[in-house]
């Protein structure tokens, strides 16, 4: 399909062929054997699995794996790469993300030493004592980063060991992305994750989704959508982008009904707001409910607190101020409104699109004081629900991977480790790559994720690991920051297995708080050195730590780590007899099915939000001549609809009708503002750098705004900071697009 062409409907034949495609593979059987792991998705937070089979979601229904899944399996499958052999340092750092990937999977430790211009094979001996050496500085000059990729028993153990080191630096890649959900819900109704379970969701009968691209990146949410509108409900799109998969989508779960009628409508109102102005949309939906007399009174006044300075803060802000902040018309927030006052159960959903904004928290507090508003809270069928990227992003939180560790687990860790915690605030992400800049970082580990390439201004990201002595990089693959990421003297990358490999049974947390329990597995990689991430972490820290008071050895046991999870960490009691049992569950005290909340009153706490000031640079600032044609726009960076995370799988984008990734997706009307045309070869420029010879494509972006791909554009821009969450701003980056 060309670049001027896109499809009518998403999902649909292209991800048919594609199953059919890997199913026809080489390693077709291996990947089916995979898919039929009792294991849970290595894709979104939103995948299936676990003890109820490969394709079954956590309510029993079948037929619930999506084309992200097959895309991860198919690429943790590749043969092993001995890229050290073949490739100097200098060449590896001329590959992509797509081209790292593809250089296979990590079977071996490796190293790269200070002034070597190539990685080399290093036993797991010397591994150990330099790590002996690196985790013995002091606790502030000691840090870890991780991503969801991994267990919820590694992350427990990495977050004990840190913090038995007296270190609370416990970075994750959660401060880049949904900080903000956590930071805001958790102040509102006491608890930082979603309070609808997939049960819950079935009974909804109206569901805004905000800043998301599900088609793409959590397709298994379509089915759900697809039901809702098939029983009568309606689904509201808030998107600075037209996906077509969010107008219609064809899934292969239902192929009559879905996919031989030539897709399942989706969006009943599609809203096209002006990147970052969240808050001012949903005042608006507040000051139109109020008007029309949909909002609850009673409710309001049994089961919140400060409703009455929300409400006086939408009645006094101008409807001229509202639309003129969020580019849309009053008559479509009437809609809106009317739509969200009228139903009974709404789910208010968003995914990154809200939270990485400069005013992330004020978006969460905004959207979930609309629920409350029309008493969508606290009741089956309704209530808000941040929709989370990786697979055990969650979990992560849950075990206590945070620099704001909850007070429980806190007193029951000073109880384990016989003492009292350290009270220094941990560095976040950001706070990272800051310290670590200013040469006060000497040893990393980084427990999957890719620090490097996910962070903005990549330059100084790489200035800044840099001056770190040594980074581990526990993986299952290389990426762009094993290359581009390097320490100062060691940079050793470890190889593990991944979740269907492991030779122990593991846990993950869903997105909406179901545990899942993942069955022992077999490496398809012949005479591999690899290691699982709960030996890795024990043995590093039996030989620091020694084994008192914590007996270190003792939990390479996954079920004695399971037992202290639950004598640690709220609402996982039952994980102590899920070995026994099999049973997998919902966490407790996170599903509100009735307006009795965890804060310390019961009741929900509303904050009022004040509107954005959403002013744009002039192309001086920039450091530009005004003689220069061109044009000022609001960037937001995305993914590919074959992409995950960091991990790029295709180079273009076929529902876009973007060929390959130096692109920048642009509206009609600013092309021809800046006197550009379709596929001309232009420069972005930020306020970090510049990215050159990029392809300009035409798509039903609002007018103002534009799109590119992440982590590639994430070299031009040095993001705003939201100082409530630390959440980057990618979302809205000002840039000037002009021809050289």
């Amino acid at each position: 399909m060309s670049a001027d062409k896109t499809p009518d409907v998403g999902g649909g034949m292209p991800v048919i062929k594609y199953w059919a495609e890997k199913t026809i593979s080489a390693d077709g059987v291996q990947i089916w054997q995979k898919l039929l792991h009792k294991s849970a998705c290595l894709s979104c937070a939103w995948g299936t699995g676990g003890q109820k089979g490969g394709f079954v979601n956590e309510d029993g229904e079948v037929l619930q794996r999506c084309a992200k899944s097959i895309e991860a399996i198919a690429s943790e499958l590749q043969a092993a790469t001995y890229f050290e052999q073949q490739y100097t340092l200098t060449q590896l750092q001329e590959l992509n993300s797509q081209s790292a990937n593809n250089l296979g999977r990590l079977s071996h430790p490796l190293i790269l030493r200070s002034g070597s211009s190539q990685y080399e094979r290093i036993s797991w001996d010397e591994v150990y004592q330099i790590a002996e050496i690196a985790f013995r500085k002091s606790p502030q000059r000691i840090a870890s980063y991780s991503s969801g990729r991994s267990s919820n028993e590694a992350a427990f153990l990495l977050q004990l060991m840190m913090r038995s080191l007296d270190s609370n630096n416990l970075a994750d890649c959660s401060d880049l992305c949904h900080a903000a959900s956590t930071v805001g819900l958790k102040q509102m109704f006491g608890s930082g994750t979603s309070m609808v379970s997939l049960e819950s969701l079935k009974q909804s009968d109206c569901i805004v989704l905000i800043g998301s691209n599900a088609p793409a990146n959590h397709p298994r949410l379509m089915n759900e959508l697809i039901k809702l509108r098939e029983r009568g409900g309606k689904v509201i799109i808030v998107n600075p982008t037209i996906e077509v998969g969010l107008v219609k989508f064809a899934s292969p779960a239902y192929p009559i009904k879905s996919m031989l009628a030539g897709g399942s409508e989706i969006s009943s109102l599609y809203l096209q707001p002006i990147p970052g102005s969240d808050v001012a949309l949903f005042v608006g939906i507040q000051k139109s409910l109020i008007a029309q007399n949909l909002i609850k009174p009673d409710f309001l006044k049994a089961y919140t607190e400060d409703w009455e300075n929300i409400i006086k803060y939408a009645e006094s802000t101008s409807w001229e101020t509202i639309t003129a902040t969020c580019g849309i018309s009053q008559s479509e927030i009437n809609a809106a409104a009317q739509i969200i006052g009228t139903s009974t159960c709404v789910v208010f959903a968003w995914a990154m699109g809200v939270t990485q904004q400069e005013n992330g928290v004020d978006n969460i507090y905004s959207i979930a004081n609309t629920a409350l508003l029309t008493g969508n809270a606290g009741k089956p069928g309704a209530g808000t629900m941040p929709i989370r990227g990786h697979s055990n992003v969650q979990g992560f939180g849950s075990m206590g991977v945070t620099i704001h560790l909850k007070k429980e687990i806190q007193q029951a860790l000073e109880k384990l480790l016989q003492r009292p915690l350290s009270r220094i605030l941990g560095y976040d992400t950001r706070a990272l790559i800051t310290a670590a800049e200013q040469g006060e970082v000497d040893t990393l580990i980084c427990l999957g994720g890719n620090l490097y390439a996910a962070n903005p201004n990549l330059n100084q990201a790489k200035q800044a690991l840099g001056k770190i002595k040594t980074i581990f990089y526990v993986a299952t693959k290389p990426n762009l920051g094993h290359f581009h990421g390097l320490a100062k003297q060691n940079t050793i990358i470890l190889p593990v297995f991944t979740r269907f490999e492991n030779p122990h049974k593991t846990t993950i947390e869903s997105g909406n708080n179901f545990v899942r329990l993942n069955d022992v597995g077999t490496t398809h990689l012949k005479d591999a050195d690899l290691i699982s991430e709960i030996e890795l972490i024990v043995e590093i820290a039996h030989r620091v730590l020694g084994d008192d008071p914590v007996n270190w050895r003792k939990l390479q046991d996954p079920k004695y780590v399971r037992e202290l999870i639950a004598k640690t960490i709220p609402g996982y009691e039952k994980i102590a007899t899920i070995d026994n049992v099999g049973e997998e569950f919902t966490i407790s005290g996170r599903i509100f099915n009735e307006p009795k909340f965890a804060t310390d009153t019961g009741k929900a706490k509303m904050f009022v939000t004040d509107l954005p000031n959403l002013n744009l640079p002039s192309q001086t600032d920039f450091g530009l001549s005004e003689s220069i044609p061109g044009i000022v726009l609001i960037l937001g960076t995305g993914r590919s609809y074959s992409q995950h995370n960091t991990v790029v799988y295709k180079d273009g984008d076929y529902y876009r009708g973007i060929p390959h990734r130096n692109c920048i997706l642009m509206n009609h009307d600013d092309i021809e503002k800046a006197g550009f045309r379709q596929h001309q070869r232009v420069t972005v420029q930020g306020d970090a750098g510049k990215l050159e010879n990029v392809e300009i494509i035409c798509g039903e972006i609002r007018q103002g705004a534009a799109m590119m791909f992440y982590p590639e554009v994430n070299v031009i821009f040095q993001a705003k900071i939201d100082p409530h969450s630390g959440t980057p701003a990618y979302k809205r980056v000002p840039v000037f697009v002009y021809q050289e």
